[in-house]
């Protein structure tokens, strides 16, 4: 975000939003003063777009003298690139951009989710939108903290909020330990750890996903261990060693079906991406995961990777596992908008979170036919072993270990 605001001497202008255009517009602001911020705003199309996945948050103040920029970053090559812009420019400025992690962190940059689903909000409050949710054991990026809450960034570069609770920060040498040791995954749709063999007391519960390291075995249970040092049993009846579970990954159009319909009518949730609870790129971005692959969190990321397919209707062409987005299509004056997805299962059905999780068709003669749906329709990609920058393999990348 960029924006002027109120100095020590005098407001320049007024709130300047990210748009060009907007920030031309606004009463009060010379020439020069549209001229430095049209810089500043070029620097943030290029390293941070998206602000769900990058952080470039530039304030500009003035005096009698200079402009001052405050704010925070991610990325240092922004920065970088900020600074050598303006300074081409001829701009007379002086800046107080903290690039993140924060050294108040105290090295603690890392961390490990510790409850079996972590709320992960917009902003550092329990009242604020639900934007996303991450399951026990995600590795995270620490950037800040705020009292009790954290900035922070998940695997596929989602950045939100998490209580104190949802996390177990770590620095370096904590994190490359758990990551290098042994591992479980828990593939139930949903269940529990216990502190005893008799079951007597449970530790937590569990959904699909889960990670916890394993410390060995007794009877027909996995010894474990939660990032925060709490230990359980967990039956191995319901889970599997990682390492075995990512050898015997077949992630083909037949299991993702499989494993799609075994969450049906698991309820809508908004920000949800657990079996407790998903929105409908949640609940794709779900199948997915639990077939050892990370995609983008919203639908509208999503759209963007993988291959096209279809974008005319002709659903002959799609094979099981690719995704369909909804919409509203671009015209003349607005720009594209997809806001729903689903997943193509064949016989001219999807499956989506729409409510709960269900099976539509496009087949107008059909009972379970969404008309809805299929009005909207503006295209299909395939993204199952697909090569893409915004999609991550867990058969290739070291996520949950070393």
């Amino acid at each position: 975000m960029i924006r002027i605001e109120m100095t020590r001497e005098k407001l320049l202008g007024c709130l300047v939003g990210l748009l060009v255009l907007v920030m031309a517009s606004c009463e009060g602001l010379s020439k020069k003063e549209q001229a430095l911020l049209k810089k500043i705003e070029e620097v943030r199309q290029e390293f941070a777009p998206d602000k769900r996945t990058a952080l470039f948050d530039v304030r500009v103040f003035t005096d009698s003298k200079k402009y001052i920029l405050k704010g925070e970053t991610d990325n240092e090559g922004a920065l970088v690139k900020l600074r050598e812009t303006l300074t081409e420019s001829g701009f007379d400025f002086t800046d107080e951009i903290e690039v993140l992690p924060s050294e108040a962190l105290d090295g603690l940059t890392q961390a490990v989710v510790n409850l079996s689903v972590a709320n992960l909000r917009s902003n550092p409050k329990h009242s604020a939108e639900l934007a996303t949710q991450a399951t026990l054991g995600t590795p995270v990026k620490v950037l800040k903290q705020d009292g009790g809450w954290y900035y922070i960034q998940t695997p596929d570069k989602y950045l939100s909020w998490v209580d104190d609770g949802g996390i177990e920060p770590m620095d370096k040498t904590t994190f490359d330990r758990w990551q290098g040791a042994k591992k479980i995954i828990f593939t139930q749709t949903y269940g529990h750890s216990f502190a005893d063999e008799g079951r007597n007391q449970v530790v937590s519960d569990l959904v699909a996903g889960n990670i916890l390291e394993l410390t060995g075995t007794t009877g027909d249970y996995f010894q474990v261990a939660y990032p925060d040092g709490r230990k359980a049993l967990v039956a191995m009846a319901e889970a599997q060693p990682y390492d075995e579970w990512l050898e015997g990954l077949d992630p083909s159009p037949e299991n993702l079906v499989a494993t799609s319909k075994e969450l049906m009518g698991v309820p809508y949730l908004w920000g949800g991406t657990s079996t407790k609870g998903m929105d409908c790129s949640g609940f794709t971005k779900t199948v997915y995961f639990l077939n050892g692959m990370v995609i983008p969190r919203d639908a509208s990321q999503q759209v963007h990777t993988g291959k096209p397919v279809d974008s005319v209707q002709d659903f002959d062409r799609l094979e099981r596992g690719d995704l369909l987005f909804f919409g509203k299509k671009a015209t003349d004056s607005t720009a594209e908008k997809v806001v729903h997805v689903g997943m193509w299962i064949g016989n001219n059905e999807f499956i989506h979170a729409s409510d709960r999780v269900r099976i539509s068709s496009m087949d107008p003669d059909a009972d379970n036919y969404d008309a809805f749906n299929h009005k909207r329709y503006l295209r299909s990609k395939r993204i199952l072993k697909e090569k893409d920058e915004g999609l991550i393999s867990l058969a290739d990348n070291p996520l949950f270990k070393d």
